[in-house]
Formats: C-alpha cells, structure tokens, sequence
C-alpha cells in the first residue's frame, strides 16, 4: 500500500560534486591515506551476491587481483550461480510492484541520501577501493568514485522530476489530457565495466530511479568497488530486491537473463563485440518476450584530435597528453588518433610532446607522484604491447616509450607512434591502453583530412577540434558531424561531466543515449497516455448528421 501524496514536492537544487585537490598535508589527503592504510590492513575483502538484501555465498570463488600488486587481490567474491540468478530474478520481479508505486519524493530521497554518503560519509572507503582494484590515481578516483557518482545519483533525480512534468499542452473542453511514465514490465539487466565506479552506479540506478527493478551483473575487474556503491544505496533505503547484485561469470549470467520471458531492458557498457553479440542474442530471443526489450549500450571508441595550423600549440600538446594519457587511456574516451598540420609539428608541437610525455611518471598509486599507473590486468598488458609490436611491423616509428614490465605490477610507458600510413592498425582497431598514433599531414590537406578521420574507423564516441581559426572550426564541426557524439573546441576529448556534457556516441560505440541528462531515463520508461472526460455524450450522433 503506497502513501497517499499530499502535495507536489520540489527536489532541492543540484550542483556539480566540488572537487577535492588533495594537496599535500590537506585534511582530506590524510582522510584519503588514513582509508588506504586501513583497507591494506583488512585486505582481501570476501564480497557476496545480494539477492533480497541477503548475502548469497555460493561457494564458487573468483579473484579481483589488484592491477599494481598483481601477487595481490582485493577480494574474493562469490560468483552466481544458475538458482542464485534465477533467484534474483524471481526476487526482483517481486519487488516490482511496490517499488513502481512509491512515491516518486520518496525514490528521489533515497538517491539524494545515496550522494551524500558517497561525497561524505563513504568518500575516502570508495576512492581507496577504486584505487587499489582498479589502478586510478587519486585525481583519476576522485573525478569517478566521488564526484561523477554523486553527480549520477543528484542530477539524476532532477532529470527524473522533469521528465514527469512533461505533460500535454492542450485540453480540450471538459476534458483533462495528462501521461505517467511507468517502468518497463520486466526486469533490466545492468552489465558494468571496470574503468568507472561512477558508471557501476548509474546502470543500475538511472533505470531504478524511474521505479524498474535491475539485476547487476558488475565487472569482474570492479567487483569491490561496486559492491560499496551497492551497500550505499542500501543504507539509502533502497528496498530489498529493487537491484540485485550478481556478480560472476559475465557469459553465463548475462545468458540467463536475457533468456527470461520478463527481460526488458539491458543497459550496458563494455565492449563493442561483446554488445553486438548480446544484441544479436537479445533478437533470436524475441519470442519469448512479452515485448521489445530496450538495449542501451555505450562501448569503444577511436577518438581523434585534428590540430589546425591555427592553433595554440602549447594547449593543444596539453590537452593531447592528458586525453591520451590519463588513466593509462583505458577510458572510452580516451584520444587514440592524433592529426596535426606539418608546419606546427615542424615548428614545436612534436619537440613539445615528447618533452611532455617524457615527464610522466609511471608506478603505484601509494606514489602520489605518479601520473600513470598500471593497466588493469595480464590480457590488457599484452594486448597492448602486442599492438605496439603490429605498428612496428607496419612501418610505424616509436618516438617514446613502447615497454611494459608486469614483475610486480602491469606497467606500460606512455607510448607515441608516428606513422605516415594513416590507415595503419592502431588507428583503426581499438587498443585500450596508453598509445596514441600520431599522422602528420599538409596544411593545405586539412578539408582532406577531415575526411580521413570521417572514415578511419567504425567508432564514433569522441572527438576534438584545435584552431583559432573559426572557419576551420566550422569546417571540421560540419565535416565530422556523425564521427563523435561529443566533439570539444580546443579542449581534450575526455572528460565529460554529468549535466554540463551529456555523454554518449554513435556508430559502433553505442546506442547514443546520453548519460548524464534526462535523456538517458526516456529509455526506461513507458509512457502511457490517460485521457479523463468530465461531461458525458448526451447522443452518440454527429452534429453533420443533423437534417
């Protein structure tokens, strides 16, 4: 029985989750410390399913090693089996009902009381888990396990009190025309990476925040981290079984909930041939729905940079390291192609990119002075040197970096290739990883190279313009319309925040759903018009009919 609503509530105002700096003898550097020393302490963490609150140890044991210490790992986590998933589907669709009917001011408490743990009470814990599992840096945990996720939870419930205001304009007399947005019948399935804590938190939450049930399947590369953000929404007040936390083998698991007649939704991010598959499977699966499940998906990337002969190269070489460089480039985002006209890199931009890269420190996050740390696992490391081997052998010319050491830790130095085939393997096939491929080409090619960088690759996530000069702005906006979903002017291809650059691309890196605004909750809804007359026919005729 839901609690009658008494009165069109108002959510408070949002902002962006200020950043934290941690300098050195700051207050919340200390918190941060403090919260790594204690986690090494109790390392490694048992983490278990969740089905209905309940703790589920199904006594099959994975590993997440932690990427910088891979002799290490952060926990061990109990992987679901076949009843386990069953069971959480069964679980979740009973929650259904009483989820759907709350009342919207009480949904919305519930993520608001959710930011707030994250940004205070549960900062540090989540920045150290993201830290230690997942290879970030601070700054790189702070923008993801902090900021982003409480940005998700906050704006994601302003985003929802507008879409429910979005009503009919016109009425007709003596009739009231208005539209409730209901969830999905079924449950969604929420399949999450490794790379941010932040996006395990938002697959989940933005379909629940509009009454739907989910079942989270997390990255086996994220596991504890997740596992916080699952245990915040819980002390929030999230009901039993509205998200049930099922981590395991991806394959099997995901296999099983999308073979249930009550699916409807996946929302996924991961990668490109991972999402092809499911969407393949998702419709030879078709007759056994109710209805057409959902699929929103966001997945690879081949992100370019175009350097106009007008630019500022000091910025443009900036912004380059950084949206190549950050997070060791295992971001979607991050730059993979860099093109710059010949006359800058003749005349300082390569000098000024080595000189740049050259600084970067490589190693543990416990050194606060690294910029870069590991990649995340032993596939990922040799995947990557593999690629730097295949432009080699192209013809592909390393200015710096191209090793790897994986004796205690997955290590790779920051890695430029310059190559003067622009159609070569690492600008075509995505890496994951710190190398970016740089092509050179005549100023007076510019308009060509647009073209170029149009039909490089499948991707389409993003992508940046650098020029002082307008027209070429426009030129290359209106020439690379379809190959990115977000493109910046004279600034890095990374980094979108929640609602100031809804986030999101085309082609072969996604359904194009634009987290970070109200756009990606119409996915999870289903509208549903309702028409109410107040004045009853007094003859069932037409006026025309008169004679």
């Amino acid at each position: 029985m839901s609690t009658p609503t008494l009165a069109a509530f108002k959510v408070p105002a949002v902002e962006n989750e200020p950043m934290r700096q941690y300098a050195p003898g700051s207050a919340e550097r200390q918190g941060l410390e403090a919260a790594l020393a204690q986690m090494h302490k109790e390392l490694p963490f048992e983490v278990p399913c969740i089905v209905n609150g309940k703790s589920i140890k199904t006594g099959n044991v994975a590993k997440q090693p932690m990427p910088a210490d891979h002799a290490n790992h952060i926990c061990t986590y109990h992987e679901a089996d076949q009843a386990t998933v069953s069971s959480a589907i069964d679980g979740a669709l009973a929650a259904k009902t009483e989820w759907e009917a709350m009342p919207w001011n009480d949904r919305a408490a519930i993520f608001l009381r959710a930011a707030d743990l994250v940004s205070g009470k549960y900062r540090y814990k989540l920045l150290a888990s993201t830290m230690l599992g997942q290879g970030k840096n601070i700054w790189q945990a702070e923008i993801d396990a902090a900021a982003e996720l409480a940005d998700f939870f906050r704006f994601g419930v302003k985003f929802v009190e507008e879409l429910y205001q979005q009503q009919p304009v016109k009425n007709s007399p003596g009739v009231w025309n208005r539209v409730e947005y209901r969830p999905l019948e079924g449950f969604v399935l929420a399949v999450s990476p490794f790379n941010f804590t932040a996006i395990g938190g938002n697959l989940p939450g933005a379909p629940a925040l509009v009454g739907n049930v989910v079942v989270w399947k997390p990255s086996p590369m994220a596991t504890y981290s997740n596992y916080l953000v699952y245990k915040i929404l819980e002390e929030a007040g999230l009901p039993h079984g509205v998200i049930q936390f099922v981590p395991g083998p991806p394959a099997e698991v995901v296999a099983q909930a999308i073979g249930h007649p009550s699916f409807a939704s996946l929302h996924f991010t991961g990668s490109t041939f991972v999402f092809k598959k499911l969407w393949k499977d998702i419709a030879n699966n078709l007759d056994t729905y109710k209805g057409y499940p959902r699929i929103v998906g966001e997945t690879g990337g081949k992100n370019f940079h175009i350097v106009h002969s007008s630019a500022e190269v000091n910025n443009a070489v900036l912004q380059a390291v950084r949206g190549a460089f950050e997070y060791q480039g295992q971001k979607c985002s991050a730059l993979s192609r860099l093109y710059v006209s010949s006359s800058l890199w003749k005349n300082g931009f390569k000098d000024k990119l080595l000189q740049e890269v050259a600084k970067i420190k490589v190693g543990s996050h416990l050194d606060f002075g690294n910029f870069m740390g590991p990649v995340i696992g032993k596939p990922a490391f040799d995947k990557i040197l593999g690629y730097i081997a295949k432009a080699k052998d192209a013809g592909g010319e390393v200015l710096i970096g191209g090793t790897g050491d994986d004796s205690k830790g997955y290590f790779i130095q920051p890695t430029v290739i310059l190559s003067k085939d622009p159609k070569s393997i690492t600008f075509v096939e995505e890496i994951f990883g710190p190398v970016l491929s740089v092509y050179v080409y005549e100023d007076a090619d510019y308009e060509k190279t647009l073209e170029l960088i149009d039909t490089t690759t499948s991707y389409g996530l993003t992508g940046a313009i650098f020029a002082s000069d307008r027209k070429a702005l426009l030129l290359a906006t209106n020439k690379l319309r379809n190959a990115a979903g977000n493109v910046y002017y004279n600034e890095k291809c990374t980094g979108a925040v929640v609602g100031q650059q809804p986030f999101g691309g085309g082609r072969a890196s996604g359904t194009n759903d634009k987290a970070g605004s109200i756009s990606i909750f119409y996915r999870f809804v289903s509208a549903r018009s309702i028409k109410e007359n107040f004045v009853g026919l007094e003859d069932f005729g037409y006026p025309s009919n008169l004679v």
